[in-house]
C-alpha cells in the first residue's frame, strides 16, 4: 500500500492528473477533426431540401478552411482553463464589476450542458469518481464550476471556438451527432484511464458511495381525510388531494369551468398565434382578469388598494431566493433513483407530491409579504393540478414536478408569467404536456419522450438565474427532438422522405411555370411550345433542381435547353440562323429526350412530343413571323440560369396531389395512407393561420369519410404546404394546409384539448383558491 502524500504532493499529482486529462482529450480531437470531416462529406452525398444543402456545402467549406484555426483554438481555450484551475490557491480580490451575458453565451452554456449530460449518461461513474478523487487529493479547496475536469468546461470551449473561427450553431447541428458519440466513447476511455493511475498512485481505490436519504411522508400527511359537508378544514391543513385518480380530483373544477372554455377555434390551443401580452385565459368576466389582480381580491382582508401584480414588482426577498436555490429540489431522489429503487409509478407520483407541498409550506414561511405568499400558493396549486393529470404518464409527472421550483423562481422575478400564454416556460409545459396526453397513456411508448424531458428539466436547473432565455433554448431543442421523435418508424419516415420529394418538386414545377410564363409572355412563342414548357419542361427543371440542385451542371444544361429551344422554334429570317439550328438540332433532341425520361415519361409520350416540336421547328424556317431577337434570348437565359433566386416566398394554396402518384414512389403498397383531397369548405385566414401554427405531438379528433379517428399531429413540411397525422392503429392522413384549414374550421379536425395544461392548471387553482381563500396567508 502506497504510503500517504504530504499536502504538496497531492495538489501537485491533482495538477498532473488535470494535465493528463487535458493532454488525452487534446490527442482525440484530432481524431475528432477527422470524424467530422468524413460526417460532412456523407452529409453532402445525401438528399436534402435546398438550404439544407446549401447550408451543409458552406459549412464544409467552412470548415475545411478552418480546421486547424478551429482545433488550436480550442487547445489554447483549455490550456487558459487549465492554468485557472493550477491558480485556483491564489486569493484574488473579490469582483464587484457586473457585466451582461451574450445571448450566444448562454445557448452555447446550454448546448455544452446538453452534452455533458449525454455523455454523463454512460460516463457518470468515470467521471464522478475522477472529481471524488481531485476532491480527496484537496480536501480544503472546493471544485470551481470552471475546473477544467468538468466535461461541460471542455465542450463549451469547443462550441465557444467554433463559433469564434465564424462557424454557426446551425452548422455545429449537423456535426452535434458525430462529435457526441465520438466524446461518448473517447472521453469515457480517458477518464477512466486517469482514474486508473489515481488508484495506482493510492489514491481512494475503493470511492465511498453518498449516502441520500429520500423523504417518503406517508399519505396521511399531505391527503387528509374528507370532511363531511358543512364542515370547515382546521387550521394548517388543506383540501383532500387524490392523486390515485385525477380524473375524480378534478371532476369539481373541471365541471365549472369547462362551460367557460370557448369552441373553435381555441385561441391559446398549442401552436395557435398568441399576440404578446395576452390573458392566459380568453373569457370575459372572472375569468379574464389579470389572475394576480384576481388572487389579490380573494386575500382575507382585502381592500381596493390591495394589487398582487403591482406589489410583486418590488422583486422576491433575498432570503425567499436563497432557499428556492438549496439543493436537493422535491422529487429528485425519486427521479433520479435507480429501477430497482423506484416504488410503484402512481405511488412515487403520491411521494413527490407530499414532497413538494412540505417544500411549498417551508417556503412560505420564509415569505417576507402575502404577495410571496400568494404566488407560492398559485404554483403549488398549479403543479398539483398537473400532478393529477392521470393520462400523463407517472414517470413523466414526475419531471413535470421538479420543474415547480425553477417555475416559482421565475415567477416571484417575473409575475407576466400567470398571464402570458406565450411565456416561454407556459409554451415548454404545455407543448411537452400535449404530447405526453395520449388518449390512453397505458398505450403510449414514452420511454424517449420521458428521457427527452427528464433532459430538459435538469437543463432548466441547472441554470435558474437565466430567466426566460433557458426556457426558449431548451423549447427549441425540444421541437427539435419531436421532428425525429414522431417520425421514427421505418414506414413514417419513408412516407416523410417521399412527401418532402413531393412537395419540393410540386412547388419548384409550379414557380418555374410561373417564372416561365413571366419571362416569355411578351415574346413571339408557339402556343405548343408553351403548353410544353409550362406542363413538361418546368417539372424537368424542378426535378433536376431538387435532385441535383439549381446550379448543377446537369441542371444548367436543362434550363439552357428551354432558351435553345424558344430560339429554335421561332421564325429564321436569314440563312445563318437556319444553319446554326440544324446544327445544333440534334444536342437539343437528346437534351429533350434526357429531360423527359428524368420524370419517367414513356417512350410513345416522348416520340408524340418530339414529333411536335419536329413540326414546328421545320414551319419556322418558312414562317415570316417576327424573330426573337438574340438579346432577348440571351438576357433569358441568364434569368432562367438562376432561377430559384427569383421565386416567390408566397407558394401555391394546394399543391396538385396525386394519391396514386405518391404510392408510385413508395414502391410499396399504401393502403396505410389516406391522401386527404376532399371535404371541408373554404377557410378563413383566421383558421389558415392557425393549421400553419401547429404544434408538433399535438392529438386531434378527425372525422374523415363518417369515422371518427383519433390522430396525432406527427410531421410538418419543410415548406408548410404539407401535414402528416397518424393514428394510434398505425393509419397515416396525409393533408394539404388549406385542407387543414378547412377541416378545422368545419370542426372535422378538433383537438383532443380545448384548453391547454398550464391553463387548466390556473383554473383548477384559482377554483381552489376561490373555496378557500384563507390558504394564501398560511
Amino acid at each position: 500500500m502506497a504510503s500517504p502524500l504530504s499536502a504538496h504532493q497531492n495538489a501537485s499529482l491533482a495538477a498532473r492528473m488535470r494535465q493528463r486529462l487535458v493532454d488525452e482529450v487534446a490527442q482525440s480531437l484530432t481524431v475528432l477533426q477527422a470524424s467530422i470531416r468524413e460526417h460532412l462529406i456523407s452529409l453532402l452525398n445525401e438528399a436534402a431540401p435546398m438550404r439544407e444543402q446549401q447550408l451543409r456545402r458552406e459549412t464544409w467549406t467552412l470548415f475545411e478552411h478552418q480546421k486547424e484555426s478551429w482545433l488550436e483554438a480550442t487547445l489554447k481555450a483549455w490550456q487558459a482553463a487549465l492554468k485557472f484551475a493550477h491558480q485556483r490557491h491564489v486569493a484574488l480580490p473579490a469582483s464587484t464589476h457586473l457585466e451582461l451575458v451574450s445571448t450566444e453565451a448562454v445557448e452555447n452554456r446550454m448546448l455544452a450542458s446538453r452534452m455533458a449530460l449525454a455523455l454523463m449518461e454512460v460516463a457518470a461513474g468515470e467521471v464522478n469518481d475522477f472529481r471524488k478523487r481531485l476532491k480527496h487529493l484537496e480536501p480544503a479547496q472546493e471544485l470551481s464550476a470552471q475546473d477544467i475536469v468538468h466535461p461541460e468546461v471542455l465542450v463549451f470551449a469547443m462550441l465557444e471556438q467554433w463559433v469564434a473561427c465564424g462557424l454557426s450553431l446551425d452548422s455545429w447541428a449537423l456535426i452535434n451527432e458525430a462529435v457526441q458519440r465520438h466524446i461518448n466513447a473517447q472521453w469515457r476511455q480517458i477518464y477512466a484511464s486517469c482514474n486508473a493511475e489515481l488508484v495506482a498512485q493510492g489514491v481512494l481505490p475503493v470511492v465511498p458511495v453518498e449516502s441520500h436519504q429520500k423523504a417518503r411522508p406517508a399519505a396521511s400527511s399531505y391527503a387528509p381525510p374528507a370532511l363531511q359537508a358543512g364542515e370547515n378544514y382546521p387550521s394548517g391543513t388543506y383540501p383532500p388531494q387524490n392523486f390515485m385518480s385525477g380524473s375524480a380530483a378534478r371532476s369539481d373544477a373541471s365541471g365549472r369551468s369547462s362551460q367557460r372554455i370557448s369552441a373553435t377555434p381555441p385561441r391559446h390551443y398549442s401552436g395557435f398565434p398568441v399576440q404578446a401580452g395576452a390573458e392566459v385565459l380568453p373569457q370575459a368576466g372572472a375569468y379574464g382578469m389579470d389572475v394576480l389582480t384576481r388572487v389579490g381580491r380573494m386575500m382575507p382582508g382585502y381592500f381596493p388598494a390591495q394589487n398582487v401584480s403591482a406589489a410583486v414588482q418590488r422583486g422576491p426577498s433575498a432570503q425567499l431566493m436563497s432557499a428556492l436555490a438549496q439543493r436537493p429540489m422535491p422529487g429528485e431522489a425519486w427521479g433520479d433513483a435507480g429501477a430497482e429503487e423506484q416504488p410503484l409509478p402512481v405511488l412515487m407520483v403520491a411521494q413527490v407530491a407530499g414532497e413538494l407541498q412540505q417544500k411549498s409550506a417551508e417556503l412560505k414561511k420564509l415569505a417576507q409579504n402575502d404577495n410571496e405568499k400568494a404566488i407560492i400558493e398559485l404554483i403549488t396549486l398549479m403543479f398539483q393540478s398537473i400532478l393529477q393529470e392521470d393520462r400523463i404518464p407517472p414517470e413523466i409527472r414526475v419531471w413535470f414536478a421538479r420543474l415547480q421550483m425553477p417555475v416559482l423562481s421565475m415567477a416571484l422575478q417575473d409575475p407576466d408569467f400567470f398571464n402570458r400564454q406565450n411565456h416561454p416556460a407556459r409554451l415548454l409545459i404545455d407543448h411537452m404536456g400535449s404530447c405526453a396526453l395520449g388518449f390512453d397513456a397505458s398505450d403510449i411508448k414514452s420511454d424517449e419522450l420521458a428521457t427527452e424531458i427528464k433532459r430538459v428539466v435538469q437543463v432548466v436547473e441547472q441554470y435558474p438565474d437565466a430567466g426566460d432565455r433557458v426556457y426558449e433554448r431548451v423549447y427549441e431543442e425540444f421541437k427539435e427532438f419531436l421532428k425525429n421523435y414522431l417520425t421514427q418508424k421505418t414506414a413514417s419516415q419513408k412516407l416523410v422522405g417521399v412527401a418532402e420529394q413531393v412537395e419540393q418538386k410540386e412547388t419548384l414545377a409550379i414557380q418555374c411555370t410561373i417564372e416561365l410564363r413571366n419571362l416569355i409572355k411578351d415574346m413571339p412563342v408557339r402556343d405548343a411550345i408553351r403548353d410544353f414548357l409550362y406542363k413538361v419542361w418546368s417539372e424537368v427543371i424542378a426535378v433536376a433542381s431538387m435532385r441535383q440542385g439549381g446550379q448543377h451542371q446537369a441542371t444548367l444544361a436543362l434550363k439552357k435547353t428551354a432558351t435553345d429551344l424558344i430560339w429554335a422554334a421561332s421564325a429564321k429570317l436569314n440563312r445563318a440562323d437556319r444553319v446554326q439550328v440544324i446544327a445544333d438540332l440534334p444536342e437539343l433532341l437528346k437534351s429533350l429526350r434526357t429531360g423527359m425520361s428524368l420524370l419517367g415519361l414513356s417512350s410513345e409520350l416522348q416520340d408524340g412530343h418530339i414529333k411536335v416540336i419536329s413540326d414546328i421547328l421545320a414551319d419556322a424556317f418558312m414562317s415570316k413571323a417576327q424573330a426573337i431577337d438574340r438579346a432577348q434570348i440571351q438576357a433569358l437565359a441568364e434569368r432562367l440560369a438562376h432561377l430559384e433566386n427569383y421565386f416567390s416566398t408566397e407558394g401555391p394554396e394546394e399543391l396538385p396531389l396525386d394519391p396514386q402518384g405518391i404510392e408510385d414512389l413508395l414502391g410499396i403498397d399504401a393502403s396505410d395512407l389516406e391522401v386527404v383531397t376532399s371535404g371541408g369548405e373554404v377557410a378563413s385566414p383566421v383558421m389558415l393561420a392557425w393549421a400553419q401554427n401547429l404544434s408538433l405531438g399535438a392529438w386531434f379528433s378527425l372525422d374523415y369519410h363518417e369515422q371518427l379517428v383519433q390522430v396525432q399531429y406527427v410531421w410538418s413540411s419543410p415548406l408548410g404546404y404539407l401535414h402528416l397525422f397518424s393514428s394510434v392503429l398505425g393509419r397515416s392522413y396525409l393533408i394539404q394546409t388549406a385542407r387543414l384549414a378547412a377541416y378545422l374550421d368545419a370542426g372535422m379536425l378538433k383537438p383532443q384539448e380545448e384548453a391547454l395544461l398550464t391553463e387548466r392548471a390556473t383554473r383548477d387553482a384559482l377554483t381552489q383558491i376561490e373555496k378557500y381563500p384563507e390558504r394564501l396567508l398560511r
